[in-house]
Parts: structure tokens; sequence; C-alpha cells
């Protein structure tokens, strides 16, 4: 195993993760039933065609996957695309794509716990959202704090009762099938030439690439796996491969028993519809018992579970961040008997409290915070293909054209054309956040502090 000290840095977190763990990690990172907290969006912009958004989705992060594999082997320590950049291509760069993946990282927690408060404000409407979004921030802050090993097997739990609940929505779904209740041709989620255009369909997947994120948070506990470094690329690849499937299979299912597809493909269709799509077409599906099933699994998978890990990953990117001098030190602060990053765990949380409350006051809050993860997820990634051509093909003279040139670039083409069709108020935010970022690298360079790494400094 690739020893952390050789890169400038002492192993302060605890090595205990396998390759299960890693991939588990993964899946409950993206959360087997995600699509049931997005599905109304991603079915309204792809015009139905939810199955294809998610292939596309899948093909975009399935190149994205294979280069973090690549990276993940030659620099085994936390911080993710932050790490590879700043190592494959210099500290600057490397900066640079920690700011933006941070869009992604700091974000995400608070659009998992909105995406729960919606949910189970659905059926117990005397909770308000915030409340809902204060109680799940709680309870994974403490989780988290006790420990890297505790949060794991939490996880393992959480994974099964998932995938429980999916089972049971998929048999149930079949047999609504059976019965004649389908709204739609069996290939049209696949497919329908009525709605179809490749625009519609990439916008669609801009936003089911959301649903994907999370296999990349696995690179974040590098310094916590306990085996070779490319068991931690594959835990990646075998992650995205699972969720891949499952989420093709449930929205096929789900896009053939929309019971009102004309409100969700209408021009503007209403946002309360959007967010209860999913639940409408379970109950329509197998009757209201279904729809709150499938509500309170939505709302413990990304309220608990996935934000769970979301609060890991990103602590562990301010972590390596501030490890490095470039974010304020004590967010590098380790607890010594835990061996977790107690300070940046607990400013994760605080962020995600602030942010995901404030944006429970706004209608298109979960929509809104969606566009502008996967933005900061995609230009991240974009620096991540680069920084794999950079280090092996320029630096190490690499000939394996295709895991070290052609995949990469591939990966590159994909995720630009991806970025294009974002929605316009994501790119606009997405390229500001970018200009500060940008600012902030101008800012240190003048104060005479550029970015370094430790195996840099002289």
């Amino acid at each position: 195993m690739t020893s952390i000290e050789q890169f400038g840095y002492r192993q302060e977190l605890q090595r205990s993760l396998s390759f299960a763990d890693l991939m588990i990690y993964g899946l409950i990172f993206m959360v087997p039933i995600a699509p049931f907290g997005i599905f109304g969006g991603v079915f309204a912009g792809s015009g139905g065609m939810v199955a294809l958004a998610y292939i596309i989705g899948l093909v975009a992060m399935a190149f994205s996957g294979l280069s973090y594999a690549q990276m993940a082997r030659a620099f085994p320590m936390a911080g993710s695309v932050y790490t590879y950049a700043g190592r494959g291509i210099g500290a600057p760069v490397g900066f640079l794509a920690g700011w933006m993946i941070l869009l992604d990282y700091v974000l995400v927690p608070s659009l998992l716990y909105l995406v729960a408060g919606t949910a189970m404000h659905s059926f117990i409407g005397v909770v308000p959202i915030w409340a809902w979004i204060a109680i799940f921030v709680l309870l994974n802050t403490v989780v988290n704090y006790l420990g890297i090993e505790m949060t794991a097997k939490v996880n393992r739990v959480m994974l099964v009762a998932e995938l429980v609940v999916l089972a049971i929505f998929l048999v149930v779904g079949a047999v609504a099938l059976a019965q004649g209740k389908a709204t739609a041709g069996a290939l049209t989620p696949l497919y329908d030439s009525s709605t179809f255009s490749w625009g519609l369909v990439l916008t669609a997947a801009s936003l089911a690439v959301l649903s994907f994120l999370g296999f990349d948070g696995i690179s974040t506990l590098a310094e916590e796996n306990r085996e070779d470094a490319r068991r931690l690329g594959r835990s990646m690849v075998a992650a995205l491969s699972v969720a891949a499937v499952l989420f093709v299979v449930q929205t096929w299912v789900a896009a053939l028993l929309v019971p009102d597809r004309a409100a969700l493909l209408a021009p503007q269709p209403e946002q309360a519809k959007l967010d209860n799509a999913f639940y409408d077409l379970s109950s329509y599906a197998g009757g209201p018992w279904l729809a709150i099933l499938t509500a309170v699994a939505t709302a413990v998978a990304w309220g608990f579970a996935n934000s769970m890990v979301a609060q890991a990953a990103t602590s562990r990117l301010l972590f390596a961040m501030a490890r490095d001098g470039q974010l304020p030190a004590f967010l590098a602060r380790v607890d010594p008997r835990r061996k977790v990053p107690t300070n940046a765990t607990i400013a994760v949380a605080v962020l995600s409290l602030a942010i995901g409350v404030g944006m429970s006051l706004y209608d298109k809050g979960i929509t809104f915070l969606g566009s502008m993860v996967n933005f900061g997820a995609m230009t991240a990634f974009l620096l991540l293909h680069v920084s794999v051509v950079i280090h092996y093909v320029v630096r190490q003279r690499s000939r394996d054209w295709v895991n070290h040139l052609i995949v990469p670039v591939i990966g590159f083409v994909v995720l630009i054309l991806v970025v294009i069709n974002a929605q316009v108020n994501a790119q606009t935010l997405g390229f500001v956040w970018m200009g500060l970022g940008l600012v902030a690298i101008a800012v240190l360079y003048a104060m005479g502090r550029k970015p370094t790494l430790p195996s840099e400094v002289s």
C-alpha cells in the first residue's frame, strides 16, 4: 500500500474500510432509490424519456469513474479531484478543482436534507420542513462524530433497507403493468418520437446525473482504505455499475405508471406535481400505502443515509484543503481518539442546516440546488480528465492510450455537452462561483501565498 508520508503527510485518519465498505459507501451516497426524489423533474425535463436520460447520465459518469480510478491509484489520498488535479497538474489548478467540487460537496447535504424534509412534510404536514431538516442534521452529525467505522455499520443496514423498499416497488409496479395500468407504450421511457430532441434529453441528463454523484465520494476515504489503492478505484466503478442498473430499471417501470402524463409534460408544470410525482404514481400503482412507503423511504435514504455519507465526504475534502493551507487551519483538526476531522464535520452540519432551511422557503429549492450541485461536479470532473492526460501521458510518458488518453478525452467531451445543456441559472451562478475561485487564487498570489502542496515545498 502506498504511504501518504511520501507525499508529505502524516497518517492521521483510521485505516479500517474494506472494498465492500467502500462500495457500500458509494451506493449509499448515490442512493439506490435516488430517482424517487427527483423523478418528476427528470421526467418533465426529458419529455417522458427518463430511462434514456439516466443512460446518458451513466455514460457521462462512467468515463469519469474510470478517470477517478486511474488518479486514485496514483495519489491515494483524501481530497478527491482537489488532490488529483493538484498533484496531476499543479497546486493552483488543484485549488480551482477543489473550489468547484465544493459547490457540489457543500451544497449536496443541503439538497438531501431538503428532499427528505419535503418528503416527510408531504404526509406529516404539522411538522414544518425546516424542523425535519434540523432533525436529520443532528442525527447525521452524531453518527459521523462517532467515527468512520460507525458510519460504515449504519451504511450496511441502510443499504439493505433501501433495496427491500425498491424490490417492493418493482414487484407492485410489475403487477400493476400486468393488470393493464400502463399509461404509455413500453419503449417510451427510452424513446418517444413525439417529444424527442437531443437538447431536451441532455438537459434532463444534467439533472439525472445528480443520482450518480456519490461514487466519487469514495475517493475522499482514500486515507481510511485498508487495502491496496487499486481497490479504491475498483469500488467506484463497481458502485457506479450497480447503481446504474437499479436506476434504469426503476425509472423505466415508474415512467410507464405516471397517471397524469399531461400535467408533468406541460410547458410549466406545477412544482408540487413535480416534487410528488413518484409518490403519486406509487399510489396509482399500488395504493396510498405504497405512496407512504416510498415517501418515508426517500426521506430516510436522502435525509439520513445519503446525507450522512455526504457529510463525511465533504468534511474530508475540507480537511484535505485545510491541511494544505488552502482553507482555514481549524478545519484540519482531527480528533485524536475517534480519528475523524471533527471541526470540518461540524462546519458541514452548520452550513447544511443554514442552506437547507433557507432553500426550504423557495418553492423551486430542490431543482435549483440540484442544478447547482451538478454544475459544480461536472466542471470539477472536467479538470479530473485533464489531470489524467497530463499526469500519465505528458509527465509519465504512458503509452496506455485507452485509459490515459481516449477515456479521459471522451469523458471530457461528454461532460462539456452536459454542462452546455445545464439550466441557465445553474450556468450563471456556477460561473460566478468559478470567478470567485479565480479571484481567490489571484489574491493568494498577490499576498505571496501561492497554493502549494507539501511535496512541492523546497
